[in-house]
């Protein structure tokens, strides 16, 4: 697989996050097209994707870019500031999909409540991980 590949599958499981309750609020969409720019695909390439929901799922090899993609879909899920029991699936379905500890994403979906507008921090998202990993 190649690195592109990689990328639009990464950008398609937050598209499917997105939808996941139906509605694609404006935040969501610009926070999508932000990551897609940093990451090198083309607004076009977004929008196919956003019409095309068949992208099949490359996961990135090392540990650490799995754990930020799900750190971007915890993000991406908190925009709207609703959690709809959907997207939670949606996300400890991508989180085992993309071989990380079921209970450090439950962890993670739990302590982000403790935090303003629900952004945990990158760093205590990841001493949630190396706890459950050591």
């Amino acid at each position: 697989m190649n690195e592109k590949n990689q990328k639009l599958s990464l950008l398609a499981e937050m598209i499917a996050l997105v939808n996941a309750d139906k509605v694609v609020h404006e935040q969501e969409y610009a926070f999508i097209k932000t990551i897609a720019t940093h990451l090198g695909v083309s607004e076009t390439e977004l929008e196919t994707l956003f019409n095309n929901t068949s992208t099949p799922y490359v996961p990135p090899v090392p540990e650490s870019q799995r754990i930020l993609q799900f750190h971007r879909l915890v993000l991406l899920m908190n925009i709207d500031q609703e959690n709809h029991p959907e997207e939670i699936q949606r996300l400890k379905e991508f989180g085992l999909r993309m071989g990380l500890s079921p209970f450090a994403t439950n962890q993670v979906l739990k302590v982000m409540n403790n935090y303003p507008n629900k952004v945990i921090p990158p760093e205590v998202l990841i001493d949630i991980f190396k706890t459950h990993y050591n």
